[in-house]
């Protein structure tokens, strides 16, 4: 019986309509912020994947995508991309929030510690759930642009046509666990988005009275503690993002194969030097702690009309 009334109480305070509030400010606030930069995240995807794109700074090569491709290639992927983006956001903020309604109880202090688990715990949930969405992005991301390594040139893959299309195909011919690839890479990075909201939350919690009032800075502290909670996560993991979208693209650098592993990428970046591994870097600082910031800004201000409306004064933290 005890054991019946402490499942009860854990539903209620995971399906609540808090929970959900976060979940879809979340959501929409990640595929509002990719919008605006996702010249950027094309730029990013590029440069780690095919070695003989000259990196440059991002405005040039956007302006090479747009002379070779066109717009489209700027914009190709984007909506898988947000697909994909708008259900990791939910799960992860909805997951993230549950775990704080249900673990932090009143008189219990919250620290960067229980951030950094919690922010574990929802990543791991959020990987296994979507990566599958992130591998036929990846794949739609890269349909038809124009590479520059001969191996690429040389090979002929799938032609897909949506996501739906994609998600067949590569059943079909590469074999379900495919969908997965990366996935070790992706647990890894959960580490990511673990410190960006272990320094975020501990940032909110130990900043704020450096702004007497928040709402006069018309949310732009949240922008600069997103900022500043996405570079430093992005600093730490950047090696093992290069390995992931590598593997996720379906590309074995030295067989030119499709494998699970991942085993190819890391032994093809290991050997080079350490500007190999930050390849992309520039484009990926630019583009993640932009969108990321203006995320967590969009994120803020939804989350607060959403509990304006219904009565509530201010956020559950």
């Amino acid at each position: 019986m005890a054991l019946h009334s402490l499942y009860c109480v854990a539903l209620e305070n995971i399906f609540t309509y808090t929970n959900l509030i976060h979940a879809t400010s979340g959501g929409v606030g990640s595929v509002f912020a990719i919008s605006v930069f996702y010249p950027l995240e094309t730029t990013r995807t590029r440069l780690q994947v095919d070695d003989r794109r000259v990196a440059r700074y991002s405005p040039f090569i956007i302006r090479e995508i747009l002379t070779e491709e066109g717009i489209s290639g700027l914009y190709r992927g984007w909506f898988s991309l947000v697909s994909s983006l708008f259900l990791t956001n939910f799960v992860y903020f909805y997951v993230f929030h549950g775990l704080k309604t249900l673990l932090l109880h009143e008189g219990v202090a919250q620290n960067y510690i229980k951030d950094l688990v919690f922010g574990v715990l929802a990543g791991t949930i959020s990987v296994i759930l979507t990566n599958p969405l992130w591998v036929v992005n990846t794949r739609l991301k890269l349909q038809g642009a124009k590479f520059k390594s001969g191996d690429y040139k040389s090979k002929r893959y799938c032609h897909y046509n949506g996501i739906i299309d994609c998600l067949y195909k590569i059943c079909k011919y590469e074999g379900m666990k495919t969908l997965w690839s990366g996935t070790s890479a992706s647990l890894l990075l959960v580490s990511n988005p673990a410190i960006q909201f272990m320094v975020y939350e501990t940032l909110k919690r130990n900043l704020h009275f450096l702004f007497i009032n928040q709402d006069l800075c018309g949310g732009v502290i949240y922008f600069i503690y997103g900022a500043v909670a996405k570079l430093t996560a992005t600093l730490v993991t950047y090696p093992l993002q290069v390995v992931q979208t590598r593997v996720r693209a379906g590309f074995d650098k030295t067989t030119v194969s499709r494998k699970d592993t991942g085993k190819s990428s890391w032994k093809s970046l290991q050997w080079r030097s350490l500007r190999t591994w930050y390849r992309g870097l520039e484009s990926k600082l630019t583009q993640t702690v932009l969108t990321a910031a203006l995320m967590l800004f969009v994120y803020e201000k939804i989350s607060a009309t959403v509990f304006a409306l219904v009565g509530q004064t201010s956020l559950p933290r």
